[in-house]
């Protein structure tokens, strides 16, 4: 088996690997580079089966949903069959209505815990891993005797933490390379963790305790684990969690009544305009009627602002000053600090402070601190270990063992 990393040995996201075996290919993730702008001009690499039809790329694995994993498959004209979790499916499949370029894959087979799926000379097994996308996935991949491990996006703090020590504690044996990720080196020191989410959580609850008003806590709906953590500290202060359509069709998707839905009492939906016009240009009533049980509209936010705390986004600020519901509120900042400085971020957050609202950054990262990195990397002891997904891969020959760092486009063996 031979292997070539397109994008990630030098930068976080975009990324997609190759593999080869018996003169087939398959690729590990096909994504966008994080911070691409929306309509910027997207160059496939030089993948043959991307651009047109090619017999002997059998098909794409997205580990997760995130589009820095999987968003160049909308641009491959060539459409190879892909894998991937049938959570991701859903959660992409719904998205896909309210978000203009995310595709509505279908998988050729799914992706399970701890399953293995033959895909030519490629025998894959999943397993479900903790990290801020739900139905996340590494990857260990077998052929022609040789054996690689894929960490895909991996943590040990959030609420599926006890998948990483399971990982841990039962890894998988005779691993010959593995591809392990590196966000957190250069954002973290070596010896630190990031917070845990349950302590995200407790500091969401202070906060929505101190506040007299609606709380507005901007975070992506597609942070499963999050959207946990903030109906969690809501329901510590006796107040509703309030989600937009959106969001309450991701949570619909996961498939799960055990997580948030509107159909709980401490739940409820909030319908903005603009989604409002697209359901009826549409004709999928269907989507609101699923919700109906929890609607809520402006009159009733104005009535008892304090009883809310908002999964927010920049669409809604204007549906919520028309309601005049915001005297006393307060916003929170719960993704990545680094989003703080885009243009449109700058001006929600010039636009709330008009308002006389202020804010809290309350985060944590989808990726695993370097403490937990070498726990890992340990427990697989591969015989040799690539970086990928990180800006940092000289720095991980002092951290890890069995290092070597690859060059982007570079074929080697496995």
């Amino acid at each position: 088996m031979r292997a070539r990393i397109h994008r990630g040995t030098q930068q976080i996201g975009g990324t997609l690997v190759e593999l080869e075996a018996e003169r087939q290919r398959l690729l590990l993730d096909c994504g966008l580079p994080i911070g691409a702008a929306p309509d910027a001009p997207v160059v496939l690499p030089g993948v043959p089966g991307l651009a047109a039809p090619d017999p002997s790329l059998l098909g794409i694995v997205l580990s997760h949903g995130h589009r820095d994993h999987w968003g160049l498959i909308g641009h491959a004209l060539g459409m190879p069959p892909i894998f991937m979790g049938a959570g991701t499916e859903r959660i992409l499949a719904a998205a896909s209505f309210f978000i203009r370029d995310v595709p509505a894959l279908r998988g050729a087979a799914h992706l399970q815990d701890d399953r293995s799926i033959s895909v030519g000379p490629f025998a894959l097994t999943a397993h479900l891993v903790d990290h801020s996308a739900f139905d996340a996935y590494a990857l260990t991949v077998e052929a022609g005797g040789r054996r690689l491990f894929y960490s895909g996006d991996i943590r040990s703090h959030g609420r599926k933490s006890a998948l990483f020590e399971r990982l841990v504690r039962r890894p998988p044996r005779n691993i010959d390379v593995m591809l392990m990720e590196g966000s957190s080196l250069g954002r973290l020191d070596e010896d630190a963790y990031f917070p845990t989410e349950a302590e995200i959580e407790a500091k969401l609850t202070e906060v929505i305790r101190r506040t007299p008003g609606m709380v507005l806590v901007a975070a992506s709906a597609q942070n499963i684990d999050r959207v946990v953590t903030i109906f969690r500290a809501a329901k510590r202060n006796g107040r509703t969690l309030v989600v937009d359509l959106y969001a309450a069709e991701m949570l619909h998707a996961t498939g799960q009544d055990s997580l948030p839905q509107t159909s709980w009492p401490d739940v409820a939906l909030f319908t903005p305009r603009h989604q409002r016009i697209k359901v009826k240009k549409a004709g999928r009533f269907d989507l609101i009627e699923r919700h109906r049980t929890g609607r809520l509209f402006p009159e009733d936010l104005a009535a008892c602002p304090d009883r809310y705390v908002v999964l927010f986004r920049a669409s809604l600020l204007n549906d919520l000053l028309q309601a005049g519901c915001l005297n006393g509120a307060h916003a929170v900042w719960s993704q990545w600090a680094g989003y703080l400085k885009d243009e449109k971020t700058v001006a929600l957050f010039a636009a709330l402070k008009a308002q006389g609202i202020g804010f809290d950054v309350v985060h944590t990262s989808g990726h695993a601190s370097i403490p937990d990195l070498k726990r890992l990397a340990r427990a697989i002891a591969p015989r040799t270990l690539v970086p990928i997904h990180t800006f940092e891969a000289a720095r991980f020959p002092s951290l890890f063992e069995n290092v070597v760092v690859r060059r982007d486009g570079e074929w080697w063996e496995v």
